[in-house]
This record gives structure tokens, sequence and C-alpha cells, in this order.
């Protein structure tokens, strides 16, 4: 067993609660500008929010909600992309003393109505029309949802209309009645069962993580940032992680810009915003770095990128050893005029930090965006532990681990190699859900799941999974099983193992029933074994039925884009299978490695 501890540097009072900073930034310094707006999609023009007019729609949302009935303790959902009213309300909701329950605006009817329905929430906001007839779909199954409110349209200004009679001294009784260690939000995260389970977030959790960053790690970046630091936050604020960085943002005063998507665009966006930080998942730096070597190739400097690129890595390598060649330098100094400054000019060119968090992001990108000009630092936490346990620094990045321990937490590596850790930032448990929150704690310690390993320097590598979740390259975690569990009830298949761990998309490796496939060849007038058939239309056709029908149960972003037959099933025999019939995912996953990477590949 190894552990490893940092001293704590942020003390959180227990009548602290996420609304002071901005309640007090309010009276103190009210035109100061806490966010910005995009006043038109894609029309690249932005315009100042002020801290006082911010704090102004979070009080007439808050009233609203009060005059909705809504009290302390209550659940409220929210079904949006990432965008400044979900900001405004998340605050509005935390006013009252009511618990926010994000749900990602791609989940599938069985998702919504299992959080809908588990939380007992009585009110939600959601984005579009779409949305709220998706609400409306499975609102029968959720009795105790009374309101539906859309950002677009009128429905804001109808709620502010509802609590015009509720008097600013009574909001504020309901505010400063909230205390730390109340709970501010549920997120509910994939479980192994397919059930996902609402982790309790308190006021503590996400003040202690947020000035824990700011005052270590993040202090650099943010709180000693000449000028007026601002980040563009575009990750699904569902996500543990977006709402991390929604709160220390605000609590480190920098200005908050929202984008509702990674796509393409997103990249465009940067270079007219102009962030002096980034927060992302390693999809979005792989985007970035994609981009600009399709562009380079496209132009016939396919040649010149590439080597440019490896110039970037031995740079960044060498600068991890203290010591940088003349030669190597002087190279360096080349491609900074022809191809480095052009993508920091993608970026907007503000930008000397990133942090990037949710998966893997690979030490080979690490240091070429610290060769090209962009530290990136890396970190890991989930959605127990209110994003961030360890993270590097500007000034200690060690590429290719996930950093120290956050100040006030304590990692340890128990017997087997599981990651357990400690701090005030983890969650207080499973919404009505003891048994689970049991299993999840030992000795005071959570229990991740994951495998890792401690250097003497405390610094923590991920080095395995334990526990089945996928996250995929763009970070969003996946449970596997109801996914496989859907495909093997198809009578052609034998088993099924869903991939995408660090990989851009959810696939799945299939093997077909031996007994069945005689009776699939004969009705359809077939020859030849398992192994010749694997890339028959009519038997890959037969499975994507499957894979369609076991799609509807998750997320866009969590269904399966692709999957291969393999000529042979997975059998105890052959070490894919344990004795009680568990796929031996680390076995397979080795086995058919060619088989996987063919996958990805395209």
């Amino acid at each position: 067993m190894r552990e490893y501890s940092s001293p704590a540097n942020a003390e959180i009072s227990d009548e602290a609660r996420l609304t002071d900073t901005l309640f007090a930034r309010a009276v103190a310094e009210p035109n100061a500008v806490a966010a910005r707006r995009q006043e038109q999609a894609g029309a690249g023009q932005w315009r100042d929010v002020t801290v006082e007019q911010l704090h102004g729609d979070i009080v007439g949302y808050a009233k609203g909600l009060v005059g909705a009935g809504i009290g302390q303790g209550d659940r409220v959902a929210v079904m949006s992309r990432t965008r400044y009213e979900w900001t405004a309300v998340d605050y509005a909701i935390w006013a009252i003393g009511a618990v926010t329950v994000p749900i990602y605006e791609t989940s599938s009817a069985e998702q919504i109505q299992w959080i809908l329905s588990d939380s007992a929430a009585k009110a939600v906001f959601v984005e579009t029309d779409a949305h709220a007839e998706r609400i409306g779909s499975v609102k029968g199954e959720a009795p105790e949802l009374a309101n539906v409110w859309k950002f677009d349209g009128d429905d804001l200004e109808t709620l502010r209309a509802s609590g015009a009679e509720i008097t600013d001294e009574d909001l504020e009784k309901r505010r400063t009645a909230v205390k730390a260690d109340d709970v501010a939000t549920l997120i509910y995260t994939s479980g192994t069962t397919g059930r996902p389970k609402g982790c309790q977030l308190t006021h503590r959790n996400f003040l202690f993580i947020a000035h824990s960053a700011l005052e270590g790690p993040a202090k650099p970046i943010i709180k000693e940032h000449e000028g007026t630091p601002s980040t563009l936050l575009f990750l699904p604020l569902a996500h543990v992680f977006a709402r991390f960085v929604q709160v220390m943002v605000i609590e480190g005063k920098a200005v908050l810009g929202h984008y509702p998507s990674t796509g393409p665009d997103l990249i465009d966006e940067f270079s007219v915003f102009k962030p002096t930080f980034l927060l992302a998942v390693p999809r979005v730096f792989e985007k970035v770095f994609t981009k600009a070597q399709q562009k380079a190739e496209s132009e016939g400097k396919g040649k010149i990128f590439n080597i440019a690129a490896d110039t970037a890595i031995d740079y960044s390598k060498a600068l991890g050893k203290g010591s940088v060649p003349f030669t190597l330098k002087l190279k360096h100094s080349v491609f900074k005029k022809l191809v480095y400054s052009k993508l920091m000019d993608r970026l907007g060119n503000e930008a000397k930090y990133a942090v990037s968090g949710g998966s893997a992001l690979g030490a080979r990108l690490g240091h070429f965006f610290r060769g090209a000009g962009l530290t990136i630092v890396e970190g890991y936490g989930l959605t127990e532990t209110t994003a961030p346990t360890s993270v590097n620094s500007p000034g200690f990045n060690k590429i290719g681990t996930v950093g120290q321990p956050l100040p006030g937490t304590t990692i340890r590596i128990a017997d087997d190699g599981e990651v357990l850790l400690k701090g005030d930032h983890i969650m207080v448990g499973y919404w009505q859900n003891e048994k689970a929150t049991a299993e999840a704690f030992e000795d005071g310690f959570y229990r991740t799941g994951d495998l890792g390993s401690l250097d003497d320097d405390g610094f923590l590598s991920i080095t395995g999974r334990k526990k089945e979740i996928i996250v995929t390259a763009g970070g969003k975690n996946v449970a596997p099983a109801v996914l496989e569990d859907r495909i093997r009830a198809h009578a052609l298949v034998s088993q099924c193992m869903v991939v995408g761990d660090n990989r851009k998309f959810i696939a799945a490796l299939v093997t077909i029933d031996p007994e069945s496939f005689q009776l699939w060849k004969e009705q359809k007038n077939k020859s030849g074994e398992i192994a010749d058939l694997t890339e028959d239309a009519d038997l890959n056709a037969a499975i994507q039925e499957a894979v369609d029908d076991a799609n509807k149960a998750v997320s866009k972003a969590e269904g399966i884009k692709k999957f291969k037959i393999l000529p042979h099933d997975f059998t105890e025999e052959g070490g894919q299978m344990t004795a009680s019939l568990k796929v031996k995912r680390h076995v397979v996953s080795k086995h058919w490695s060619k088989e996987i990477d063919d996958i990805y590949a395209g």
C-alpha cells in the first residue's frame, strides 16, 4: 500500500454556500465583467455581462422558482446544451436551497424517465420545444414533475413575473439558510447494471475543490494572470467537469463564456473569443491537432507539418530533462514562425495553459502542444469526486501522469493496485442507494475502481480500469453492460464486448452462437462456417438490428457506432471467459487488438 497527501490550502466554513461570491461581488464590484454571451449563433460576436446583470438574472429566476412552489431540498432538472441560461438557472436553484439535477440533452427516453422519477424532480428547465416534447413523453412516469420551462421563448420571463411578489429579504433569508453540507446537485453517472446512480455533491464539495485548485495548480493560470482571465466553456454542463469549471471560474472572478458544441466550429470560435486558458477533454485537443494537420496536407505542406510536430515533441521532451540542444532550439524557432504561431492563432493566441481531464490525453499529444506553446496539464477525477482529485501544475508538469493530489486530498494505492481517494471533495453518497454507497467506500476512502501507481513525488499514473466503465476520448462515461446485455439477447449472438476506452467512439466485438448460426444459414441459403461469413452483408445486417435495439437504451454519444463480427467465440478454454462465464476484457482486448484497431482505423 502506498499513500500520498497534499496539505490543505483552503478551509470552507460550515456557513459557506456556492452563491456567496457572486452575491458579494454584486455589491462590491457590480460593473465587473462576469461572463460573455454570444450575440447570435455563428456570428462571432460576444457581449459582456456584468456581475450586476448576472446577479439580476439569478435573483429573478430564484424568485420565480419560489413563486412556483420550489422549496429547499427540492430537485429541479436541467436538460440543455451549454449556454448562459444554464449557469444562471443553476445558481438560482442554489440560491433557494434547491438541488440541480442535470440531464444530457442527448439522453434516451429511458434515461430521462429514470432520472426524473428517481430524483422526484418537481420541475425541469429545457432548451427547446423538442426537448419539452421528450420530457412530455415520459412525464407520466415522473409524478412529482409539475413545471417545464424552456430557455428558448418567453418561459423565463414568465417565470420571473411569477416571483414578483417575493421580496429581496425573503430570498436572502432562503439563500443564507443553505449550509456548506447541503446537497447542491445530483449528477447521475452510469453504473455497471445500466441504471444510473445519483451522486450527491454538496456546496462544500464544489467550494473545497474549486478553492484548492485556485490556491494550487490553477493559481498562475487564473489568480496571477495579468489582466482579466477568461475561458470558453463548451463541455456539457451535465458533466461534472464542466460544473467544476463553472464554479472555479466564478469563485476565481474570471470571465465565463458559453458555447453549445464541441463540433468543428468550436475551433474557429477560439480565435474570436480569445480565452486566456482552456479546460477540455482530450478529444478537443485531438481535433485541434487533426484540423491543423489536414489543413497543412490540403495546402501541400503535410510533410513540413509532420516534421514540425516531431520537433515540438522532441523540444518538449528536452524541456522535461532540463536541457535543449542548440540545434533543436534553432529548428524549433524556425517552426515556431512557420507552424506553431498559426496553431496558436487558431486558439486565440492568448492561452498559454490548458487543463485536460475526463480521459487520458496521451504523452505524444501532451508533448506536441507544450512544444508548440500551449502547456496542457492533465488531471484525474470522477463524478463522485466533484471532478479533479489530482492535476499537474504549470511549474511541475510530468507529462504522462495525471499529477499530484490537489491540496487537502489524499491518494492511496491499495494492495491490489486500486486507486483510493479521500478529501472534502468526495460525494456524500449515492441518492437513495445505501448499498451502493457502502460498497463505494473502504476505511474512509472512496474506491475508484481504477488501477494506478504513485511515484516518489506523489504523481499519479492510471494504469488500468478495475471497474468496467468505459471513458471515451471525449470524456463520456459509458456502462457497457446495458449495451452488451441487449445485444446478447439476439438469437444469433453468443457474446458481445463493448470497447472504446480513450477512443473516439463506442464500438463492439460480437461473436456468433454456433447453433443459431446453422439455422440462420439454412433460412438464408448460405454456405460456409462463421469464420467464412464475418463480412457477409446479411449476417452483418442481422447484428446491426441488435445494435440498433441496444442503442435505444442509451444516448447518442454512448451508442455503438461500429461493430466487428469475430470468427471464433469466447470460451473458458481459450482464456477469454471466467468460470462464471464473465468476459475477461483485458484478455479479449489483447487477443483481438488488431481487429479493434481496424475498427478505429477508418
